[in-house]
């Protein structure tokens, strides 16, 4: 999939008892979207709707909806958990057992299945996303959230992914006070890990980045130290500013088309290109070389494959912890939008283009070449 384009779709319709129809006030784009626009996230088709991080106004409800009635305003978890299962039961959402409906895909590439979620191929349940007027949300009681009074629908939008997504690179990444904190990319959800971080305490939280717009938001809005890898050493710039040990909680938060200055920056992107591989793990592989001995490197960006020279020695002989996953958005986002909305957690700095739906295309081409200033295209159908 690499074109695309806005076209009519039909309305959709409740399925299920615990479905609610949701109209589409905001919806913004994602890095990890990218992925699918260029070719790298298998099981896409022709007509899907791309979209997963949303905010809108519920039209109608199932009849086994308990927690939300016509009227509500609600931001939606990207991820689909049934609020049953095993894993639902323990907090870990977005590996549900019963919201992908095609479970197959995504087990023959994985091993096992993650959850549905929305807009992000057939391998992840082949349902459609949020860019447009409407939506289906499946298992609402669990995966609607109602937005605090007060709270603008621009900055509530990124409770749906952002948020949640940086908030749990920190707190899974067993970031505690007193930590250096390093966060590889100053997107929404670098800057989103590295607000975290400081909310839970860490003495330093250092962003790596180049583009200048995205390094002066994680230091004006997020309060973090920056580095432009274009003009250092990561690895030794982060020894001189921890003492010689290293931060102690390294955070990824780029994804399988990360860029680096080195020599391997040419060599990933032909085996991407080529597909003998499926991603450019640049910023993983600083993260593990910079992180001190016996600290903890958490994945946040997205991944769907495999990865070549992965520095395996480096993480059994420094005694690494390596942990990743996708947002289990349901364990955090009511807290978050109570944080939010007492001013803790900024995101409205984060939309730099606000755009009619019909403008989807434009949005994208800005958002993926980065031009003026684009860190993120927040879409409004109604507009």
């Amino acid at each position: 999939m690499n074109k695309l384009s806005v076209e009519d779709v039909r309305d959709p319709e409740i399925r299920n008892g615990e479905d609610v129809i949701v109209r589409v006030t905001a919806s913004t784009t994602c890095g990890s979207d990218l992925h699918l626009i260029g070719g790298y996230v298998p099981a896409m088709e022709a007509g899907d709707v791309l979209g997963h991080e949303f905010l809108g106004e519920v039209v109608e409800v199932g009849p086994g909806v308990r927690r939300h009635r016509v009227g509500d305003r609600v931001v939606v978890a990207s991820f689909i958990g049934c609020g049953r299962c095993w894993y639902c039961r323990n907090d870990l959402w977005s590996l549900c057992d019963n919201s992908n409906t095609n479970p197959g895909i995504a087990a023959m590439i994985y091993g096992y299945e993650p959850g549905g979620i929305f807009g992000y191929s057939h391998a992840m349940g082949g349902f459609q996303g949020s860019h447009a007027e409407y939506i289906r949300v499946p298992f609402a009681d669990y995966g609607a959230f109602t937005v605090p009074e007060g709270l603008d629908d621009d900055a509530a939008l990124f409770a749906s992914d952002s948020v949640p997504t940086g908030w749990m690179g920190a707190d899974l990444g067993g970031v505690k006070a007193g930590d250096v904190v390093a966060v590889w990319g100053c997107g929404a959800v670098g800057q989103m890990a590295a607000r975290a971080a400081i909310l839970l305490g860490a003495e330093r939280v250092i962003s790596i980045d180049r583009y200048p717009e995205r390094l002066t938001m994680a230091e004006r809005h997020i309060g973090a130290e920056t580095i432009d890898y274009t003009s250092t050493d990561v690895g030794a710039e982060l020894r001189e500013r921890t003492g010689g040990r290293g931060p102690d909680v390294c955070i990824e938060a780029v994804g399988m088309e990360a860029d680096t200055t080195g020599p391997e920056q040419r060599y990933d992107q032909v085996k991407q290109q080529l597909r003998l591989q499926t991603e450019r793990p640049a910023a993983v592989r600083e993260a593990i070389h910079a992180c001190r001995k016996g600290g903890t490197v958490f994945v946040l960006g997205v991944f769907g494959g495999v990865v070549d020279k992965f520095p395996l020695g480096a993480v059994i002989n420094n005694g690494l912890t390596i942990r990743g996953a996708q947002q289990h958005g349901q364990r955090y986002i009511p807290m978050l939008l109570e944080r939010m909305a007492a001013g803790q957690i900024p995101t409205q700095h984060l939309v730099t283009h606000a755009l009619p739906l019909t403008d989807g295309p434009k949005g994208y081409d800005l958002f993926k070449h980065k031009k003026d200033g684009c860190v993120r295209a927040v879409f409004h159908p109604a507009r």
